[in-house]
């Protein structure tokens, strides 16, 4: 029983708190509720507040904008009503000056009608006096005037040839005279001194150790040396030097570099000497282009084919008559660009012309033809322009004149050439004559190469074994010999010396 109770008491107990939190929880909400509905009325109110002042604000701010929309409109209209007061003023002046346009033209049809009726009368008059005339004289017009002439002609016919005559003697002289002046104007400005070029090469040497390196055991160094090179050593009893010898420049350059460089490092046998020779080449490779981009950048000859420029460079170990050829043809350029600045010419397609001129003489030992043909030919496959091949091509005057460059090229050649110790012609047909012995020896099939030693008194000519029997060599020196006493005319005799190396090459590994 007393269980039953307690729990009754519990329960009754959680009822009534139950029903006593829904109570305080309704008298909360009803003060919240009321807390809220203040705060949107405060808030209401403010709201209003301050949309009155933006209204307030705005209707100003309105008031003050159609204030100024006012006053620029005004201000348009009175500028709208100055324009329109200038243009009417305009209408009015253009109106005037209108009548007084067509006033004057008015006045000027009648000074014309005027002026044609005057001509007209005047004609007439004219008219009437031709034909008194012809009455009077019995003679037309045309007859008149070829009388008239054929006496003047016939009184002053004789004053009139010799009148011609003298001034065709004087222009004559005056172009003669003023030809000289150019001419000599232009050599006084390029007055450089011309020395020939020698055949010999000598090289300075430290000690006459150095000549027994050279020479080698039973002469083998310099053997190959000279068979590398051709070049001819001389050895003697000079000392502090050896000599060089060689009518080709670019192999006396090739061996004079090879040996000073053989000489520093010390090592001399054949295979240093191969490879020494083998860098000597290239090094003068490099010497002929850079002598080429020297000599086209002082003469102001630019955008030439870097092939043309390494084929002009080789003009540097060149000789004609014992004078440079590239010294000679940059002496030429110089020269042909005053020529053409005296004349009005074209002044770079001289130069050109004149630089380029001998530019065959670099391969003429190798190419079939004339020095300027080959020229013609080396610069149309390299792309040179056509003035610059007519320029050139005319200096022997084996093409005809087709423009006043080539003119001037032709007259640069002459001067360069012509002066006193420029050239020595003896030097010229003695080089002719070793590169004719050269080329016999070349024609031959089986041959690899040819020196011309000895002044041109002994050939040297070394054959490929494996084509070539000892036989054969024996043959083909017996053929050479013969085509020389043939085709060449030389003083004394022509030694003939065919060389056959059999060369075996193996290596260890």
């Amino acid at each position: 029983m007393s269980l039953k109770l307690v729990l009754l008491l519990l329960i009754a107990a959680g009822l009534v708190g139950t029903a006593f939190g829904y109570f305080l929880r309704w008298i909360i909400s009803l003060g919240k509720k009321g807390s809220v509905e203040l705060e949107i009325k405060q808030r209401i109110f403010e709201a209003n507040s301050e949309a009155k002042k933006i209204v307030s604000e705005a209707e100003e701010k309105a008031r003050e904008t159609l204030e100024e929309v006012k006053r620029e409109v005004k201000e348009r209209e009175a500028g709208i009503k100055k324009q329109e007061e200038r243009l009417i003023k305009k209408e009015e002046f253009l109106d005037n000056r209108q009548m007084d346009l067509d006033k004057e033209a008015e006045n000027l049809k009648e000074k014309v009608a005027e002026v044609r009726a005057i001509k007209d009368k005047t004609e007439d008059l004219q008219k009437q006096k031709q034909s008194e005339l012809e009455k009077l004289s019995q003679l037309s017009k045309d007859e008149a005037r070829a009388e008239l002439f054929a006496a003047v002609e016939k009184e002053s016919e004789e004053d009139l040839v010799v009148r011609m005559q003298k001034l065709e003697l004087q222009a004559s002289e005056r172009l003669e005279r003023k030809a000289k002046d150019i001419l000599a104007t232009t050599i006084q400005r390029l007055a450089t001194s011309v020395s020939s070029d020698i055949m010999t090469t000598n090289v300075a040497i430290p000690s006459g150790e150095v000549k027994g390196k050279v020479i080698g055991k039973e002469g083998r160094n310099i053997k190959a040396f000279e068979r590398a090179t051709g070049v001819e050593v001389i050895i003697d009893d000079t000392p502090g030097s050896i000599t060089l010898s060689s009518f080709d420049p670019i192999r006396r350059q090739v061996a004079r570099v090879a040996l000073e460089n053989l000489i520093l490092d010390g090592r001399i046998q054949p295979a240093k000497i191969e490879e020494m020779v083998s860098k000597a080449k290239e090094e003068v490779g490099k010497i002929i282009k850079e002598k080429g981009e020297q000599a086209a950048y002082e003469c102001g000859v630019l955008n030439l084919d870097p092939r043309i420029v390494m084929i002009l460079g080789r003009l540097h170990f060149r000789t004609s008559y014992g004078q440079n050829v590239l010294q000679h043809s940059i002496e030429m350029a110089h020269i042909a660009g005053m020529l053409a600045e005296e004349l009005d010419a074209d002044i770079a397609v001289a130069k050109a012309g004149a630089l380029l001129h001998d530019i065959g003489k670099a391969l003429d030992h190798e190419v079939v033809g004339s020095h300027v043909e080959i020229g013609r030919r080396i610069l149309q496959k390299f792309g040179a322009s056509e003035e610059i091949i007519k320029a050139m091509q005319a200096h022997h005057e084996e093409y005809p004149y087709e423009t006043i460059e080539s003119i001037i090229v032709q007259v640069a050649d002459s001067i360069s050439g012509g002066r006193p110790g420029a050239r020595r012609d003896t030097v010229e047909n003695y080089l002719k004559r070793l590169g004719e012995l050269e080329a016999i020896a070349n024609s031959f099939e089986g041959v690899e190469k040819s020196y011309a030693l000895q002044a041109g008194r002994e050939i040297r000519i070394f054959v490929t074994p494996e084509a070539i029997s000892d036989l054969d060599a024996q043959k083909i020196a017996r053929d050479i010999a013969m085509r020389i006493e043939n085709e060449l005319k030389y003083p004394g005799e022509i030694k003939v010396n065919v060389i056959r190396e059999t060369r075996v090459v193996e290596y260890a590994r």
